[in-house]
């Protein structure tokens, strides 16, 4: 196979998936790691995928926004990883809020299972999350209303309305780029303006964003990287990333990856 025809596999599989790791790339065109990553440095240089430790991710500009579907199927074992990891900050009784993001909606589903909650969220997929499992009783689920967004966050004037009028423990946000000088960013300006007023009314602020958001921009930026109390990723954020963080956040918290099918240990 030919340089050419080999990337524009790679592509595809890219645009497929949503991301793609070197190792799966290695077996599919039967080729070695070096060949891959050589690839993935040119179809990057060429602005058709970002490369990303490990592997590649779709390419985006700063304002576009995938859908709820298109994110879903990106980094599953990742974000399984964080939902464990995040999940076991969260005990009984306490008054939670949780952004909109398929990240967080992996978080709803593993804390479904921790009663005597209270959740605020701007997401109806995140709300789903809990009253669609056999989670126990006690649990309190207010969704804020607003207008949807193309990845199915509620925003506006409403949904800003009803978090101003409350006051939670803990926010769990998710973001669509996390950068040393752009801070934590969305591409969509009224979800920002959302996310700005969640982080206005919480105590504390846990970020859970997997190793591919990391130098990501979106188009607004609604907090910087110092606003987390703490922050949940993966372990394929690489060295330099981890020593970044961890001189900027309160706390980092690196959840292991424990295989394809994103089972981690607990």
């Amino acid at each position: 196979m030919l340089a050419r025809q080999r990337q524009a596999r790679i592509v595809d599989e890219v645009r497929r998936r949503g991301g793609v790791r070197v190792s799966d790339l290695t077996s599919l065109l039967d080729v070695s790691d070096m060949t891959v990553r050589r690839d993935l440095e040119e179809l990057d240089r060429r602005g058709l995928v970002h490369k990303v430790h490990g592997g590649a991710v779709l390419a985006t500009n700063s304002a576009e926004e995938p859908g709820f579907e298109a994110k879903s199927v990106r980094e599953r074992p990742e974000k399984s990883a964080l939902a464990v990891a995040a999940a076991g900050l969260v005990g009984p009784g306490q008054a939670l809020a949780i952004s909109a993001g398929t990240t967080t909606s992996a978080l709803a589903t593993a804390l479904a299972s921790i009663p005597d909650i209270t959740v605020v969220t701007n997401s109806v997929r995140v709300a789903e999350a809990f009253t669609g499992t056999a989670g126990p009783a006690r649990q309190t689920v207010v969704l804020t209303g607003g207008v949807r967004t193309p990845s199915d966050a509620l925003v506006g004037p409403l949904a800003d309305a009803t978090i101003r009028s409350l006051h939670v423990d803990v926010l769990f946000l998710g973001v669509h780029g996390m950068d040393p000088v752009a801070g934590l960013t969305t591409p969509n300006l009224a979800e920002a303006e959302t996310n700005r007023t969640f982080l206005g009314h919480a105590k504390k602020v846990i970020v859970v964003a997997d190793h591919t958001k990391w130098r990501t921009v979106g188009l607004c930026t609604f907090g910087s990287l110092s606003a987390a109390d703490v922050l949940v990723t993966d372990d394929g954020l690489d060295a330099d990333a981890r020593a970044a963080l961890a001189e900027t956040v309160g706390e980092l918290i690196v959840a292991p990856v424990d295989g394809p099918d994103g089972q981690t240990p607990r």
